[in-house]
């Protein structure tokens, strides 16, 4: 836990301890809670989305939820599955740094394609996505074909999604890139057009 706060940036604060009758629990069961402070400036919402937007997701999708769910059911796939669990306030500082990002949201649970739809209801915008061109790592494209999951409908615990301005695009996308949350193999930032409803 230390070492994931160094590298969050973080401080653990408190902690507590549960004691369960024997058989209830398997294992060692870490729940946290994050707080946070926004920047004075910075202004990120559904309620900013515009049509012509892009949208930035931080690499590829699926990893963790095939991960995990592999890991519970013992079952092994060809190829390295790992989650993509990593800390993203780096690398959210440098997007915002870099230009006008209007929305931002982490892609855990339900996926990417939820957190569009969820987008899409609450700023009234169409969130126009071509499938092919969503990043998804072969070996886990491959387990997904294989349990007949939609990877686009699976969990993620390292990526961001951000909705920016047409203008700022290529350089938030370059800023995403320039950081190590958003340049490894894994995590290639991709971008998408954003439409009217």
């Amino acid at each position: 836990m230390a070492e994931a706060c160094k590298r969050a940036d973080v401080a653990l604060v408190t902690g507590d301890t549960k004691v369960v009758e024997r058989g209830s629990a398997d294992g060692l069961f870490v729940i946290t809670s994050g707080v946070g402070v926004v920047p004075d400036g910075v202004e990120v919402g559904p309620e900013r989305a515009r049509p012509g937007d892009r949208i930035l997701v931080s690499g590829p999708v699926a990893s963790h939820g095939v991960a995990v769910m592999s890991r519970r059911a013992g079952v092994e796939f060809q190829g390295e599955l790992s989650s993509d669990t990593q800390p993203l306030t780096g690398l959210v500082e440098v997007m915002l740094a870099a230009g006008d990002v209007r929305v931002l949201r982490d892609a855990t649970r339900g996926g990417l394609a939820s957190v569009l739809n969820e987008l899409a209801e609450s700023s009234g915008v169409s969130m126009v996505a071509e499938e092919k061109a969503v990043p998804v790592l072969p070996p886990v494209r491959a387990a997904c074909e294989m349990l007949g999951l939609d990877p686009l409908y699976v969990a993620n615990e390292g990526v961001c999604v951000a909705v920016v301005s047409p203008e700022d695009a290529e350089a938030v996308l370059m800023a995403a890139r320039s950081h190590p949350a958003g340049s490894t193999p894994r995590s290639s930032a991709r971008s998408w057009k954003v439409l009217r409803r």
